[in-house]
């Protein structure tokens, strides 16, 4: 009897059960309601109602476009002059062993000077290649041919045959004008990224820079990140002006360490319409040989009827002996040492040349010597051939 009751109890409670869980089912958010038959609100995420989370009580440094003012700058140069920028690849033979021809590839970058295509670079860019293509903004190629080249200053113009209104100059501005702290921009294909902006400082205005046995002066240090592929490309001022051509890192891994330099646009605006002329430049020939002691720079040789001789500076006596024991007897203690050029200390031959070099043939350059103990000016007017023709 207990066991009918039991089984009967449990059914009834069972019954009951699912009445509940019925009426209490699971329903979507959506569907549900209330007690009362009203609808329950959805959660959901509203995009203008989260805008309306930004703060309100900033400083009013954003313009229409909700840039600072340096991002407004760093904008502005780089849509006005990515364009002008190109990536530059190369290719080069050379014979390996058992006669076979190994091909290498190189890349870099250079800035559009003018509407007839010429195009600035380093020289290292494209040296001892057999072709350069140069690739423009809007993704067309060009075979380049090589214009002129300033290995020493590490400069080189190439031209491409392309359409007018395809090229955008550059403009060059004045590197004597920068001063440390400036902000620069550099743009080029690091690693083959076509048009790459990167942003910096101006560290240091007057570094020398060793390139092929010689110093380049008042070379631009920058923090800006330049790697392989920048060489070649411009260094910018927040105007969008050209004030370098960046050239080369300082790094034991051969990436960006935050030490790049840059060629001065100056050096860049003299050297570049000779080479576009001439293929090359011309340089002054003053006509003297000249050894480092530690007074100064001694005259060790004078070109016979050169620049230097005219203008009466004083070399080592030669005197010849006879007899036996006849021979060559060169005296040093006669000659002029000379201290500066143009009232510029020279210390070596690199400064000598380097002060000189500025200068153009014909014109007037005043030595300034020690000469029998006492200092003595020497005017001395250039040689060379005429650059005008």
């Amino acid at each position: 009897m207990r066991f009918f009751f039991g089984c009967g109890l449990s059914a009834f409670l069972g019954a009951m059960l699912a009445l509940a869980l019925q009426d209490s089912r699971v329903v979507p958010l959506a569907d549900a309601q209330d007690r009362n038959g009203e609808r329950v609100a959805r959660a959901s995420f509203s995009l203008d109602e989260n805008r309306s989370y930004a703060p309100t009580n900033l400083p009013a440094l954003f313009n229409r476009e909700g840039l600072t003012p340096e991002e407004a700058i760093n904008v502005a140069v780089y849509e006005a002059i990515n364009k002008s920028v190109v990536n530059i690849n190369t290719k080069s033979t050379h014979s390996a062993l058992l006669a076979f021809e190994v091909t290498a590839e190189g890349t870099g970058s250079g800035s559009i000077l003018d509407k007839l295509g010429h195009i600035v670079t380093n020289y290292h860019v494209i040296a001892d290649a057999n072709d350069v293509i140069v690739t423009l903004h809007d993704g067309k190629q060009y075979d380049a041919s090589f214009i002129g080249a300033d290995p020493d200053n590490d400069v080189a113009v190439i031209r491409v045959k392309a359409p007018p209104e395809m090229l955008n100059p550059v403009a060059l501005g004045d590197s004597s004008h920068l001063r440390v702290g400036m902000k620069c921009f550099a743009i080029g294909n690091p690693f083959g990224l076509e048009r790459t902006l990167t942003t910096g400082s101006v560290s240091s205005v007057d570094r020398s820079l060793q390139i092929r046995n010689r110093s380049i002066k008042q070379i631009i240090q920058i923090d800006a990140a330049i790697n392989p592929g920048n060489s070649g490309g411009p260094l910018l001022d927040t105007h969008g002006r050209l004030i370098g051509i960046n050239t080369a890192i300082a790094s034991k891994t051969g990436q960006s360490a935050g030490v790049g330099f840059a060629i001065p646009a100056n050096l860049v605006a003299r050297v570049v319409p000779e080479l576009i002329r001439h293929g090359k430049v011309i340089r002054p020939e003053i006509g003297v040989r000249l050894l480092k002691t530690e007074k100064g720079l001694l005259v060790a040789q004078l070109q016979p009827n050169g620049p230097a001789e005219k203008a009466g500076l004083r070399g080592p006596k030669v005197s010849r002996k006879t007899g036996l024991l006849g021979g060559v007897r060169i005296d040093y203690a006669s000659a002029d040492i000379v201290i500066a050029v143009d009232d510029e200390e020279v210390k070596s031959q690199d400064d000598f040349l380097s002060v000189v070099e500025a200068k153009r043939p014909h014109d007037q350059v005043v030595l300034t010597v020690l000469r029998d103990g006492k200092k003595a000016n020497v005017p001395v007017t250039l040689g060379g051939p005429n650059p005008e023709k």
